[in-house]
């Protein structure tokens, strides 16, 4: 991260060398070595390609992309999961890889040989944008969705945001706990709940701050991005919050925290801050949430995912990996190839496509390497062959680039962090909050537990542990 970099600049773009995968979903192994330019992926519905962005991208925010727990995609009947990869960005090189032992709910991650404390840390560390089917849910979901698109983008291109978010999410949980305790009993003293509003104000202030600022930054550029693409109406992009300082936040914020006690007395819950407020986006003046049709919510969330690129591009000065799951399936080509054109602006980044058919990949993309995946494994356009290394399962096939020589196996390893049960009580608990605290503790012989399991795996694990 970096908060300092001048926006617009880019010295360059990230390249995902080589990737290293071990028993990921139905990925049970696969080592590749990517083209500078990228891949395009062709296979069938369940048969891994959407698994494969997704290992990808654990590397960028060390949890899955679609919402699982870390135990959940571990393949069946195996113990631990790991993703390896090396990578540059704007030429500087970097090794990252992460592991998770499902029995021991432990999770470590490494960054160039050196395994970071706190996942916090290493956020980030594969700038990358994912664009999925699921995004239109930032359009048409709940507001839940679109803070945690505002967080997410925030936290991995400002330290301060992302600070500020793991200080707030504590307040909060320990906020409404007090509450919860006084509306159970029916009665109770307001000064456990109001004891923790300084800090909400406080940190919610910076949240508050960094929000409106990223909107009023990037509005004029949505509204561009929609109209590129062929909306024909005017499409906006407000930050839609109750609160209306006319001085400092912070102080608005106590004074909201104060004004809606007696309220969040009764119900147990936190009325007011930041974790209320929505990104109010429209078309014509309408609520595109509401009234917008499914071709202009999913314009809207390309145009959404795009300003998430440029936003990284500028705090990273490289243009990020680019992560396409299908996301042109519901749009004409001639929308598909404007997309594209405005991706490409200031530098398109490396780019890994998957789709389920040869036909729908886009002409601007057909130049990328291509290759089938079926059941898990990686072949080249008609190979009938794969790779197995303890002759009793069928491994995934090894892509070598010329320029590049073989992928490379980094160590991967396995952080702890905590209870691993994702679940939220609350619905205005933002869902990424957990993994960017540091709520390890002592675990004691976490490490070496995990790295005997990967020994015990024998030939599916060889060269990758500790």
């Amino acid at each position: 991260m970096n908060d300092a970099r001048p926006a617009g600049v880019s010295d360059g773009r990230v390249e995902l060398r080589t990737l290293a995968v071990r028993d990921f979903r139905n990925l049970r192994q696969l080592d590749l070595t990517l083209p500078p330019e990228g891949l395009a992926v062709v296979g069938e519905n369940g048969h891994g390609k959407t698994n494969l962005l997704e290992a990808i991208y654990y590397l960028q925010l060390f949890r899955s992309a679609r919402g699982a727990r870390n135990q959940d995609v571990v393949r069946f009947g195996e113990r631990v999961f790991r993703v390896a990869a090396t990578l540059e960005i704007a030429g500087r090189p970097r090794a990252v890889s992460i592991g998770y032992d499902r029995q021991l709910k432990r999770k470590k991650v490494v960054v160039d040989d050196v395994e970071v404390p706190r996942l916090s840390d290493a956020l980030g560390a594969l700038p990358s944008v994912l664009f999925s089917p699921r995004d239109v849910e930032m359009v048409n979901g709940a507001p839940a969705e679109r803070r945690r698109f505002l967080d997410v983008v925030l936290a991995l291109t400002s330290r301060r945001y992302l600070g500020a978010l793991q200080l707030y999410r504590a307040s909060l949980a320990r906020r409404n706990a007090a509450l919860r305790d006084i509306a159970r009993a029916g009665r109770g003293d307001a000064a456990a709940a109001a004891a923790w509003e300084p800090a909400l104000a406080r940190h919610g202030a910076v949240l508050w701050t960094e929000r409106q600022a990223w909107v009023e930054r990037w509005a004029p550029e949505y509204a561009l991005l929609c109209a590129a693409i062929g909306e024909r109406v005017p499409a906006s992009l407000r930050y839609a919050t109750q609160l209306t300082p006319s001085g400092s936040v912070e102080e608005a914020l106590l004074a909201a925290l104060e004004a809606r006690r007696p309220v969040d007395l009764r119900r147990g819950l936190t009325h007011a801050g930041p974790h209320r407020d929505d990104l109010d986006l429209r078309l014509g003046g309408r609520d595109l949430r509401l009234f917008g049709s499914a071709g202009q919510q999913r314009t809207a969330a390309l145009a959404l995912r795009a300003l998430e690129a440029r936003t990284l591009r500028d705090a990273v000065g490289s243009s990020p990996l680019l992560l396409l799951d299908d996301p042109f399936a519901e749009l004409d080509a001639r929308r598909a190839a404007r997309i594209l054109a405005l991706l490409a602006d200031g530098g398109l980044g490396q780019t890994v496509l998957v789709v389920p058919r040869a036909d729908d990949i886009p002409p601007a993309l057909t130049r990328l390497a291509r290759f089938e995946i079926t059941d898990g494994v990686l072949y080249t356009p008609g190979e009938i062959q794969a790779t197995s290394h303890d002759g009793s399962e069928k491994g995934s096939h090894h892509v070598e680039d010329p320029e590049h020589g073989s992928a490379s196996e980094r160590p991967v390893s396995d952080e702890a962090d905590g209870d691993d049960d994702d679940s939220e009580e609350l619905e205005d608990a933002h869902p990424d909050g957990r993994d960017f605290d540091d709520t390890s503790g002592d675990h004691g012989n976490a490490v070496g537990s995990i790295d005997g399991s990967l020994a015990a795996a024998g030939g599916a694990t060889e060269g990758l542990s500790s």
